[in-house]
């Protein structure tokens, strides 16, 4: 489904040029690496802050916590998809919240803002849309809707861990939002050496909440000023490797597009790739395939990889089957996709034979 090494080697020089020189300076966290890249990343989406984190689940967790607030917070519902692998849905009972699961549009797989819209009440504490596979909700238009319903006051968090790049009626997916996170995980479109994650906002409130939470609860050092925090921090060797890719980062999601677009053209009956939008930036190339086992051996034995971006709801887990949640008996579009998902190889360094061959096989299942 991807192979790093090809990364590595288109960017080895300057890979290895930003990382000796990082581990000579002897700063290997919360050094002037991370400062530059959080700058820069801030920059690229169009916000104010952005604060440099482990992962992209802990990303979610803090901004979660810092949009809401613990106060008074503590078992309200949290609006959410339940097809997103679950990263919100942790985030939310590990804030004392309740995932409050809404369906989604069956040509996108995102998140439905009419959905949102009749889930969403006064006692609702925050809405977490999820860019899922590149593709961009509309939240302008949620939050117009809101708006309109008198509910402008519930925050919005984005979950951007499949979109670095995405665009909806020219902004950028992260400067959306009340806040937004990101996962720095190896294969997303912008992906470091390992692993880490952002919160970006323009809420100074916020930034500063999230950056007490990320290190301990501290006001000033060893002096802890708000209950809950924790040490979540991105070393300066991922921020090196981070800033050295997003340079190129627009130019890689063209290529993405490219892919995507060539796999539609051969595959228009019994396949349907999902629609993310105009400033879709193509994570994952995923389609629904109302035979997906047989399609699935299908591919394998003409020599292509196949995945499942996810097979499980979150509400049908087994482990979580404790948990509180809602809305589990509203998710008609949702529940009706989950065993039609499939996933093809996408990714900028495919070769174009390689991307060819994925082509010929899509086009001889079509033609079956």
């Amino acid at each position: 489904m991807n192979d790093l090494k090809r990364l590595y080697q288109r960017y080895q020089v300057e890979i290895e040029r930003e990382v000796t020189s990082t581990l000579r300076s002897g700063w290997w966290l919360n050094g002037a690496m991370g400062k530059k890249f959080a700058a820069n990343f801030a920059g690229f989406i169009g916000v104010s802050d952005c604060v440099l984190v482990a992962n992209g689940t802990d990303a979610l967790e803090l901004a979660l916590a810092a949009a809401v607030g613990r106060n008074g917070a503590r078992g309200r519902g949290v609006i959410t998809a339940a097809n997103a692998g679950g990263y919100a849905s942790c985030a939310c009972w590990h804030n004392d919240l309740v995932p409050h699961y809404v369906d989604i549009d069956a040509a996108s797989q995102l998140i439905s803002v009419s959905s949102v819209l009749a889930a969403a009440s006064t006692d609702t504490a925050a809405i977490v849309v999820t860019h899922l596979y590149g593709g961009v909700v509309d939240v302008g238009a949620l939050k117009s809707a809101l708006a309109e319903a008198g509910l402008s006051h519930i925050p919005i968090v984005e979950d951007c861990a499949q979109a670095h790049g995405a665009r909806i009626g020219g902004r950028v997916a992260g400067s959306l939002a009340d806040v937004s996170t990101f996962s720095f995980y190896p294969t997303k479109n912008l992906g470091a050496a390992g692993d880490g994650g952002a919160i970006l906002t323009s809420d100074p409130a916020i930034a500063e909440h999230v950056r007490r939470l990320q290190q301990y609860g501290w006001v000033s050092k060893y002096h802890v000023g708000v209950p809950h925090g924790r040490n979540s921090r991105m070393d300066e060797v991922q921020a090196a490797v981070l800033d050295v890719f997003l340079r190129d980062l627009g130019d890689r999601n063209e290529r993405r597009r490219a892919i995507l677009g060539r796999y539609k053209s051969a595959a228009r009956r019994r396949l349907q790739f999902v629609e993310g939008g105009d400033g879709a930036v193509a994570h994952l190339a995923v389609a629904l395939c109302d035979e997906r086992d047989a399609f699935r051996i299908f591919m394998k034995e003409h020599g292509v990889d196949t995945e499942v971006h996810y097979p499980v709801l979150d509400c049908d887990q087994v482990g979580w089957a404790g948990l509180p949640m809602k809305g589990t008996e509203d998710l008609v579009v949702t529940r009706a996709s989950v065993n039609r998902l499939c996933t093809v190889p996408c990714y900028p360094d495919m070769t174009y034979d390689e991307v060819g061959q994925v082509c010929l096989a899509l086009a001889q299942w079509e033609a079956m």
